[in-house]
């Protein structure tokens, strides 16, 4: 029966019955009125009219009733199936997009979204719209305390306007009014998705017309807002277990790399304390190195090698890296004994590293005992050459026999060096001493004889027919410079040919080249090498059989008169000769390099004059006047006399 119809027959029909039938129908509000207004148009009594107007108040408020039951259902499936989609979590923003689009389905709202907070910028930003067309409020930071979500984030209540961009309770900034007006929106409830005290986000429901919310739907929207809050916790335990297995997954692989690596640093422990109990070499640790770390393995001397690269590793105490090789250096406090470098192993870890570090410490006691058996050697070599150098009338046979023993050849041509540390201030015994080590390992591996006489070094080395003595002198300054970390001078007398045969050409030879050493120091030319030859005409009186004596005497007879003027005077007549000669024998020039006045240069060679004789300014005398001033200069360099 249509309901127009449902008074035009039957009058009697009570309003019950007619109402009943309207709610059974699911009949719009408006219908409720028509049977009151059918009662007045028909005429019908006050009483009846009355009861009418009664029925009409209890079935609108049974339907009231039934509206807001079936909207409590429609609510309660939506929070039931939002739990549901949180305990089959798999996709946290699934999860969120499915809570935003059912809040703005229950509310009947035209957008809904969601914020979170950003812990880093101290702000929030969107995570997830629902009915949002514009692309700027989609991107929109809200700063704490700044639009109605910043104020919900800041005090962890619900706000909600009906005109938002009029409302003056929060703080307005052009940005976000901006993106509400480009979005439309007039009126927004938002609610603080909280997780304990804190607040992490916001959920927020908006219509693009005014609009009051009522104390059911911001409950409602509360309610999806703690199931939001639950959802981004899990999500977040989750990560948190995802990557704290994922940590104890890397754990346990590294646990499983050390464990094979410490064994395989064990191994080689074991297989170099061997070598060093049963006295193996350098070579055999490289070879064990390498087969335990699987790589190429060298050693080498202090002047081989990349030599950046091992003073690094020197000063650092650790094996370095450089262009794919591993370089560890091999040194016994200051001193560089070598270094041992891995090929082909660029990525090596921590723990293979520190076993080529240990290596290196092994190599260096190798090296240590090995020096100290050549030194034993060496004592006994520098008893040969000191029999070489205080008896010269040695049986030559017994010479000959104890050099056989120590792999010496004393029959060929010999070379003697002398060397001392240039520096004589800092000439500790410690400094000796290690010029006197790298001395006599440097005689062991050329097979010569060494030993520590003078405060200085005494080398007798093989010389070649194609070898210089200038050459071996400056190499062997430079090596034992390197060896001792200080400048070590070194004078090299002429070669000895048969030292066995003639053991007295030794000591003449040794004499040479502590004058050759002594010149060095005297001309400041500390921290190199020399010869006899190197120095000119000079070298000739030098290798001469008596040595600095006949420089003495030479000093004596051409300047001796002006040398003992002046001791007795206390002139400077030897002074004013040497700058006279320096100034090309101007008076002029003389007397500015003297900064006197030239009548007093003029007064003084004339007194020369009358000492040396009247000739003495011919070229013959001049040149050797000149010789002798240079000569009495380093006078005492060569223990010859001054006069």
């Amino acid at each position: 029966m249509r309901l127009d119809d449902m008074f035009s027959d039957d009058h009697t029909e009570s309003p019950s019955a007619t109402y009943l039938a309207l709610l059974a129908g699911g009949a719009s509000a408006e219908a409720y009125e028509r049977p009151v207004l059918r009662a007045r148009a028909d005429g019908e009594s006050p009483a009846r009219l009355a009861a009418v107007e009664r029925a009409k108040h209890l079935a609108l408020r049974v339907r009231a009733e039934l509206e807001d039951r079936r909207r409590r259902e429609a609510e309660l499936s939506a929070l039931i199936a939002t739990a549901h989609d949180l305990a089959g979590l798999r996709d946290v923003d699934a999860v969120l997009r499915a809570i935003v689009r059912r809040a703005r389905s229950l509310l009947g709202t035209d957008a809904a979204y969601l914020t979170l907070h950003d812990a880093v910028a101290g702000d929030t930003y969107m995570r997830v719209t629902d009915g949002s067309v514009s692309a700027r409020f989609q991107e929109l930071r809200l700063g704490l305390g700044e639009g109605l979500g910043g104020l919900v984030a800041q005090t962890a209540r619900p706000y909600a306007t009906d005109g938002y961009l009029d409302d003056p309770r929060f703080r307005h900034t052009t940005i976000i009014d901006s993106g509400v007006r480009d979005e439309g929106l007039v009126a927004i409830l938002g609610v603080p998705l909280q997780l304990g005290s804190g607040v992490i986000g916001v959920l927020f429901a908006a219509d693009r017309r005014s609009r009051v919310f009522d104390r059911q739907q911001i409950a409602l929207l509360a309610s999806f807002a703690a199931h939001a809050a639950i959802a981004i916790d899990t999500a977040n335990l989750l990560a948190e277990t995802r990557s704290a297995l994922a940590e104890l997954e890397a754990a346990n692989a590294t646990i499983r790399d050390r464990s094979a690596a410490v064994e395989r640093a064990a191994d080689i422990h074991d297989r170099l304390t061997e070598l060093v109990l049963h006295g193996g070499k350098v070579h055999d640790v490289a070879a064990t190195v390498a087969e335990v770390l699987d790589g190429h393995v060298e050693f080498f001397a202090p002047d081989h090698g990349p030599a950046s690269a091992v003073e690094r590793s020197r000063a650092e105490g650790r094996a370095v890296l450089q262009g794919g090789h591993w370089i560890a250096a091999v040194s016994a406090g200051d001193e560089l004994l070598g270094a041992l470098r891995l090929c082909d192993r660029p990525g090596l870890d921590p723990v293979d590293r520190r076993t080529l570090e240990r290596a290196a410490m092994v190599t260096s006691l190798l090296q240590l005992a090995r020096r100290s058996a050549d030194e034993a050697e060496q004592r006994v070599r520098g008893e040969l050459l000191d029999e070489l150098l205080d008896a010269p009338e040695r049986a030559p046979c017994l010479l000959r026999e104890r050099a056989v023993r120590l792999h010496a050849d004393l029959d060929t041509p010999h070379l003697v060096l002398a060397a001392r540390i240039a520096d004589e201030r800092a000439d500790a015994p410690a400094d000796r001493q290690r010029l006197w080590s790298a001395a006599s390992h440097l005689a062991a591996t050329g097979h010569g004889l060494a030993v520590a006489r003078d405060g200085s070094a005494v080398l007798l080395l093989p010389h070649g027919p194609c070898d210089s003595a200038t050459t071996t002198a400056r190499n062997t300054a430079r090596r034992l410079g390197a060896a001792t970390h200080a400048p070590v001078t070194v004078g090299a007398s002429t070669p000895v040919p048969a030292p066995a045969a003639r053991p007295g050409d030794v000591a003449t030879a040794y004499a040479e080249a502590r004058r050759c050493l002594d010149v060095l120091h005297a001309l400041g030319r500390g921290g190199e090498g020399a010869a006899a030859d190197d120095f000119g005409f000079l070298g000739l009186l030098l290798t001469g059989p008596h040595g600095g004596t006949h420089v003495g005497e030479f000093v004596t007879r051409t300047i001796g008169p002006v040398v003992d003027y002046d001791a007795r005077r206390g002139t400077a007549l030897i002074p004013t000769l040497n700058a006279y000669f320096a100034g090309g024998m101007s008076p002029v020039r003389t007397k500015d390099a003297l900064h006197v006045h030239v009548n007093t240069v003029a007064q003084r060679l004339d007194r020369v004059g009358r000492l040396l004789g009247a000739d003495w300014q011919s070229p013959a005398r001049t040149l050797e006047i000149q010789l002798a001033l240079r000569l009495h200069g380093l006078s005492p360099a060569l223990g010859g006399g001054g006069g």
